[in-house]
């Protein structure tokens, strides 16, 4: 058994044209996340978590910060792209654990269709997917709405026969 934590933090772009996504759901009426990617922080946080686990680096040094074939790339996709990953490495996610600190939007009626995807991309049932929400009660960047934060943390699990 392995364990990982990943962390990612990004501010808002009040004036960018893509929508908020987070693990994958879109999030109507939210500026969007600056960010190379379609900046999911939960999905970033996930997949930091999964490699970290896994102790192949982490999503920086796998895709690249600044790598053309990644801008506006659904977060989700380069997550399936680590699970192949870490399966051809010997390991399963066993479940994951993730919480998201936003000051705004309001996120829980999202929690369910979260926990779905993250569920199918890992290749786990609903139940071992957990996702969690807290506000910093306005202290700092992120209790200003200035951004969302992710943090996961992951079980891997030999994989068996």
């Amino acid at each position: 058994m392995r364990i990982g934590s990943g962390l990612d933090v990004h501010p808002f772009d009040p004036a960018g044209e893509r929508p908020l996504v987070l693990a994958g759901v879109t999030i109507p009426g939210s500026p969007p996340l600056s960010g190379h990617s379609d900046a999911d922080v939960v999905a970033h946080a996930v997949t930091d978590a999964l490699l970290g686990a896994a102790a192949m680096g982490d999503l920086g040094s796998r895709f690249g910060v600044d790598d053309p074939a990644t801008a506006g790339a659904a977060s989700l996709g380069l997550l399936r792209a680590v699970v192949v990953d870490v399966a051809d490495a010997g390991w399963r996610t066993g479940n994951l654990d993730v919480t998201v600190v936003a000051q705004r939007p309001r996120l829980a009626e999202h929690r369910r269709a979260m926990r779905r995807n993250l569920a199918e991309v890992l290749g786990v049932d609903l139940e071992d997917v957990s996702v969690k929400f807290t506000t910093t009660d306005g202290l700092g960047t992120l209790g200003r709405g200035e951004g969302i934060a992710a943090w996961a943390t992951c079980l891997l699990a030999p994989l068996r026969g």
